[in-house]
């Protein structure tokens, strides 16, 4: 491939190498973008409005470094799914809800059995059954019989899965698998709307809708077998993922400091390329009530998987015996924005990282990792689509140095929804995930087929050019059995 090509908007990319493509700084960027993709990956990126949208956060004030796109990159709100950035407050750097997205800590949490992927056998028809009627799955749905008293709502927001465990929706050792433990200390439910509380009232332990799952699967491939062996993912282990967010509580967050933060730009004279790029700078008080409420809600998410995974380990207690007991292997967030410590021109600063369809990936030796998983650094859970793979990685010293300490969240969008429904149109879906040798339980046939296969890249090909960047380490790859689908 040549080493220039146009890109959306007249925009043009640069080949640095196999894996990496430069947006050079012009107009109002204030830095260059940086794209991860191979030649193939590029092909699907380039005409689209996602690299449009890495040029645009480039703008904004106080970014430094470079404006990130991962492999899995597509059009966002605002930030491209599968955008880091990362903003200096000493430089006018500033906070973007855009930046973080509708579904605050939207994230994926893995879980492994002691059993073997043939001990599952015939039990897996009933196993999908009985998650389906216990955990509601769909757009709004939540437990029409359980509704959390708004003193209990407050304790969550502030205390993250501590508060799922102490009342019985979990087990202490679970805290330590958890990114940051569960609960991110500067969460000030104060900050969140009495609108946002009622609607996350029953939406605790819940999947919700669009491309959240559970996700019942064995390991099928091992590429690092000492590090797999010390997450417990020997192949042929029995797996759980499980995929979902803040819900509605952490939708009504963004929405209602959207409205905030537009006022706040216009006061500060703050040009955007995108007003859904609306933002504070991070000095003021707007953008500190932002960052207590997106705490809160993501403390809320975190709370949200704790509760289901109860749910699920009750379900195959039930179902296959006490032996099947589900084990945390780690749970990683791919929608917030942190303040952490980044080497930026030989300095040392704290920034401002905005992660958003992009997953924390920090190295071994790294002292926010849990003591016995520090030598080896952070997992990073890939999922892909419902009918091929999902991949476990570590974080690199690589991506440290390069990205953040960041990487990609999963396969990334290849049509859009109604693109998915429409290619599905005539055809038997769940026959051919039958086909396949995977059980689905959805709430729709919409649902089913908005996440095709075919609507997703191939996250194998994310997974290379992550791989041979250098910012994320295989591990093990993960196979569908049972797949449930909001």
């Amino acid at each position: 491939m040549a080493k220039h090509i146009e890109a959306t908007d007249g925009l043009v990319l640069e080949r640095l190498n196999g894996c990496r493509w430069r947006l050079p700084r012009q107009g109002r960027m204030q830095v260059d973008g940086l794209i991860f993709a191979s030649d193939a990956l590029i092909e699907d990126i380039r005409d689209t409005e996602a690299v449009r949208q890495v040029a645009n956060v480039a703008c904004l004030p106080g970014v430094v470094g470079r404006s990130i796109g991962m492999p899995d990159i597509h059009w966002g709100f605002g930030f491209p799914i599968g955008g880091v950035a990362a903003f200096d407050p000493a430089q006018g750097g500033v906070i973007s809800p855009g930046g973080v997205g509708y579904d605050i800590n939207c994230g994926v949490r893995l879980l492994r059995t002691p059993l073997r992927a043939e001990e599952l056998g015939a039990h897996l028809p009933r196993l999908m059954d009985r998650l389906f009627e216990r955990i509601p799955a769909g757009v709004g749905r939540g437990y029409s019989d359980t509704l959390l008293r708004n003193r209990d709502m407050r304790r969550l927001l502030r205390e993250g899965a501590e508060w799922a465990v102490e009342v019985g929706l979990g087990e202490p050792a679970d805290l330590g698998r958890i990114e940051d433990g569960g609960r991110l200390p500067g969460a000030d439910p104060e900050a969140i709307s009495d609108r946002a509380i009622q609607r996350g009232r029953d939406q605790v332990g819940t999947v919700g809708s669009g491309n959240h799952f559970i996700e019942i699967g064995c390991v099928d491939a091992v590429y690092d077998e000492p590090a797999a062996r010390r997450l417990g993912l020997e192949a042929g282990t029995l797996t759980v993922l499980i995929h979902s967010g803040s819900r509605g509580l952490g939708h009504q967050v963004c929405d209602d400091f959207l409205v905030t933060m537009e006022r706040i730009t216009g006061r500060n004279s703050i040009e955007l390329p995108d007003r859904q790029l609306a933002c504070a700078p991070l000095s003021c008080s707007a953008a500190r009530d932002y960052l207590g409420a997106m705490q809160a809600a993501a403390n809320f998410a975190c709370v949200n998987r704790q509760a289901m995974t109860q749910q699920v380990r009750q379900v195959f207690a039930e179902v296959l015996g006490e032996t099947a007991h589900l084990e945390l292997v780690y749970d990683v967030s791919h929608n917030i924005a942190k303040f952490e410590r980044h080497r930026i021109d030989g300095e040392e600063r704290e920034l401002c990282v905005h992660r958003k369809g992009a997953t924390r990936a920090f190295p071994p030796g790294h002292p926010e990792l849990p003591e016995d998983l520090r030598g080896l650094g952070q997992p990073v859970l890939l999922p892909g689509d419902m009918t091929r793979y999902s991949y476990v990685l570590l974080g690199t010293q690589g991506a440290y140095a390069e990205t953040f300490g960041s990487c990609a969240h999963g396969a990334g969008r290849r049509l859009s929804r109604r693109q998915a429904k429409r290619a599905a149109k005539g055809r038997d879906l769940n026959a051919e995930l039958a086909a396949a040798g995977i059980e689905v339980r959805a709430s729709s046939r919409d649902t089913v087929a908005e996440e095709l296969a075919e609507a997703y890249k191939d996250v194998a090909d994310v997974v290379d050019v992550v791989a041979h960047a250098g910012i994320g380490r295989r591990v093990a790859r993960l196979r569908p059995l049972g797949v449930l689908k909001g």
